[in-house]
């Protein structure tokens, strides 16, 4: 029988288009069933929607998107940013519907950072400072944590912390202290003891784990690397200043399995909607306020702003592949969608004032200045389209990675194999894997 790989899975986009589905499709019971997911970039700002056959409902934020599959577990990464609070209120609305195992099911990484009501206070306050020139952030925290841990890298508190009361109280008070002098008519925020409270609490109901933990977890069996956000937003390859503090590519899921010898082998698995999605402020090129395609599980929020939709963009497409360094496979969902919007169309070309000719690939830059500069003339760009017709070819063709998945509605049953069966690791390309080192 055929090994079945690893599967990491990214968004192709701006985030929001379908990881969550497509994991929970993946830990769908098989010959070989996926024991686990393991989290690996983003925190709590993840929004990963799920409807079951039944017709249960779940946002998934910090447990694996697989977890309505009884027995899989949730693995959160050393590279996730842990938010105990939101971790608790996420718990009760599984139990609400129908899991209330999730927490015994969860490990954490005891070097994972976490976010703390002091970050979400100082992220939320920063941004409503910016005015009209907001980031898009998501108000979480997840940014402020990450640049905490830069500037105090000694102070920033971990998971690991929990179990250590005086070197957390203390960590914690910092954090207020600095919060409270820094903005002191910002958002009101709970005493660092109460916070240190619940986060103890938090350590008691779920398992804290060492850097030995995942390469046993891959050695039982396959497991799914969840993403979150989109590559769109990679703080080295987004659209600064409407990216992300997270690395949102293979590349952590890829150094996590590094480390762990796994002699398993992986595949690259890409999701994109039929159609292109953004929540929040930046560049959308292909942006069609006059297309009415509602999405109930996205909609205005206080902080991202308006759901934004648009047409099917081969150029950014064929971008997030190339700052992938390549894709082995894609999931396509929205497949339901595409077939009852004949007006729907894809955009093959960029037209922009200071270029004579259409842009058909977009250029890769590791500094933040160009990468704005870049953001900058985005937002002049006109789209070049042409009927949309069949949206896989379209989307095969500027990724060059075959289509494997498609999903043609919420449920877990709407999503099919384009071939006979679970596709082998053959079918996912493995061959594409020699372009990684260009991530």
């Amino acid at each position: 029988m055929t090994v079945r790989p690893h599967t990491i899975v990214v968004d192709l986009g701006f985030g929001d288009a379908g990881k969550g589905t497509v994991v929970d499709r993946l830990c769908a019971r098989g010959p070989e069933p996926v024991h686990a997911v393991v989290r690996f970039n983003g925190g709590a700002q993840a929004a990963h929607n799920v409807v079951t056959d039944d017709g249960r409902h779940h946002t998934f934020a910090q447990f694996g998107s697989g977890t309505f599959t009884p027995g899989v577990r949730t693995h959160l990464s050393r590279f996730v940013l842990v938010d105990p609070l939101a971790l608790a209120a996420e718990a009760d609305h599984l139990a609400a519907v129908g899991v209330p195992d999730a927490f015994a099911r969860l490990t954490v990484d005891e070097r994972a950072l976490l976010v703390t009501p002091y970050h979400r206070a100082a992220n939320r306050a920063r941004e409503l400072a910016r005015g009209a020139a907001r980031h898009g952030s998501c108000g979480m925290g997840i940014g402020e944590t990450a640049a905490y841990a830069l500037t105090h890298p000694t102070e920033a508190p971990r998971a690991a912390d929990c179990h250590s009361p005086t070197r957390l109280n203390r960590v914690l008070t910092a954090l207020h202290d600095r919060y409270r002098a820094e903005f002191p008519d910002g958002p009101p925020v709970p005493p660092a003891e109460d916070c240190a409270k619940a986060f103890q609490a938090f350590a008691d109901r779920v398992t804290l784990v060492d850097d030995t933990y995942l390469a046993a977890l891959l050695a039982a069996g396959p497991v799914v690397f969840e993403g979150a956000q989109g590559v769109l937003l990679d703080e080295d390859h987004g659209f600064h200043p409407h990216t992300t503090w997270s690395t949102t590519t293979f590349k952590n899921a890829e150094a996590l399995l590094a480390e762990s010898g796994t002699t398993r082998p992986s595949q690259r698995l890409g999701v994109l909607r039929t159609y292109t999605t953004r929540h929040g402020p930046g560049p959308f090129v292909t942006e069609d306020p006059t297309l009415t395609l509602p999405d109930p599980h996205n909609t205005k929020n206080p902080w991202q702003g308006t759901f934004r939709v648009g047409h099917l963009d081969e150029v950014a497409l064929r971008y997030a592949a190339e700052a992938c360094g390549g894709i082995d496979a894609l999931a396509i969902t929205h497949m339901d969608v595409a077939a009852s919007n004949p007006d729907l169309l894809r955009c093959t070309a960029y037209e922009l004032p200071d270029e004579q000719n259409p842009l058909t690939r977009l250029p890769h830059h590791n500094d933040l200045t160009t990468r704005e500069h870049l953001t900058t003339r985005l937002l002049t760009a006109r789209p070049i389209y042409e009927p949309l017709g069949d949206p896989i070819t379209a989307a095969e063709t500027a990724t060059n990675a075959p289509a494997v998945l498609l999903s043609h509605g919420p449920r877990t049953s709407d999503k099919h194999w384009t071939g006979a069966g679970r596709p082998s690791h053959a079918a996912f390309g493995a061959a594409n894997h020699a372009a990684s080192g260009a991530v």
